[in-house]
């Protein structure tokens, strides 16, 4: 069956192909409301469909972006493409999601193939292991934005939390309430910036404290591993008091380790977390959890490209911008009975 076109809907509506081509491309400010409606139903009437690969050849734009997560099951990562995705619907691109799980040859493939889609910019969650791909990105101008990771010595503009600070908040938090033996734990990811940071905001705010560090008391593992830390952990003599979960994943593991082995928290063990949750409330005793500012972060991720992709010759005000953990404190670090 023969594709119904531009010029078939013109001739069916009685208009001309252009005043098709400007009702299609939303431009209405010369358009009666009778030729719009016409239009509409000869469109419905016909099945019409735009090509929108001509028309992206044709205006050098698909209004499409692409948006590249590390890994998609971190609560972090949904909830910052949902506030992407709400961005450049507003502003009438579309989104094409692809998760690398922390794998830089799958990064790589998505990369490749999103700009072989000619979208008009990426969004990446970097592994951090693509530096000729990054960097030829750099060279070609090509619009691309990363967030929550930052790569040493890359011209891209991050847009990330402050993760030492976020840690530090934890920590601090924990010596007010009378713990002095704090563990933390993070998932292995070679090169990934939050990870790195998160452990020195860890520990500079123990030292600042005047509190030493147990490096004993320092876990980096796969989070299929990490129930078996935690447990190596709690071994010790003397064990830790309170529990900081890097990451929302860990801090299932966590929380799971503790449900099987009928811990008390936070009576016996204190737990935070970093990166919200959306049980943190209902959990019996609630969790008391650094927040990222999803929302804030996605939002400026989306700005910061669409102007870029708007705006060739656009420079970012600045290379990194950081965004403010907020420390959600409930039941699960409340403070040691004297």
């Amino acid at each position: 069956m023969k594709a119904v076109t531009m010029a078939d809907v013109a001739r069916h509506a009685n208009v001309s192909k252009s005043t098709v081509s400007q009702y299609v491309n939303n431009r209405f400010d010369y358009m009666s409301e009778e030729t719009k409606k016409r239009i509409e139903q000869t469109i419905i009437e016909l099945d019409y469909r735009p090509n929108i690969l001509a028309r992206s050849l044709k205006q050098k734009s698909t209004t499409t972006i692409g948006v590249i997560v590390a890994n998609i099951l971190h609560t972090f990562s949904t909830q910052v493409i949902r506030t992407i995705e709400d961005e450049c619907n507003e502003a009438g691109f579309h989104v094409m999601v692809c998760n690398a799980d922390d794998d830089p040859e799958k990064e790589k493939k998505y990369i490749e193939m999103l700009r072989a889609k000619q979208v008009d910019g990426i969004i990446i969650l970097p592994t951090g292991n693509n530096i000729a791909l990054y960097e030829e990105m750099v060279k070609s101008k090509y619009p691309v934005v990363f967030v929550d990771r930052t790569v040493p010595n890359m011209k891209i503009p991050s847009v990330m939390l402050d993760n030492e600070r976020a840690a530090g908040l934890a920590v601090e938090h924990l010596l007010q309430n009378g713990y002095e033996r704090i563990g933390i734990i993070t998932n292995v990811v070679k090169n990934v910036t939050p990870r790195v940071e998160r452990i020195n905001g860890y520990k500079n705010a123990l030292i600042n404290n005047d509190v030493s560090v147990n490096e004993d008391y320092i876990k980096n593992l796969e989070v299929t591993q990490v129930a078996q830390g935690l447990q190596e952990m709690l071994l010790l003599q003397p064990p830790p008091q309170a529990i900081l979960a890097g990451n929302d994943l860990v801090l299932i593991e966590v929380l799971k380790h503790i449900k099987r082995k009928e811990i008390q928290i936070p009576s016996e063990l204190a737990v935070i977390g970093i990166d919200e949750v959306s049980f943190s409330e209902f959990y019996e005793p609630p969790l008391t959890i650094v927040e990222q500012p999803t929302i804030e972060i996605g939002k400026k991720a989306a700005e910061l490209l669409l102007k870029i992709i708007t705006d060739k010759e656009s420079v970012p005000e600045e290379e990194i911008y950081r965004f403010e953990p907020v420390l959600n404190i409930r039941e699960s670090s409340k403070r040691i009975q004297s």
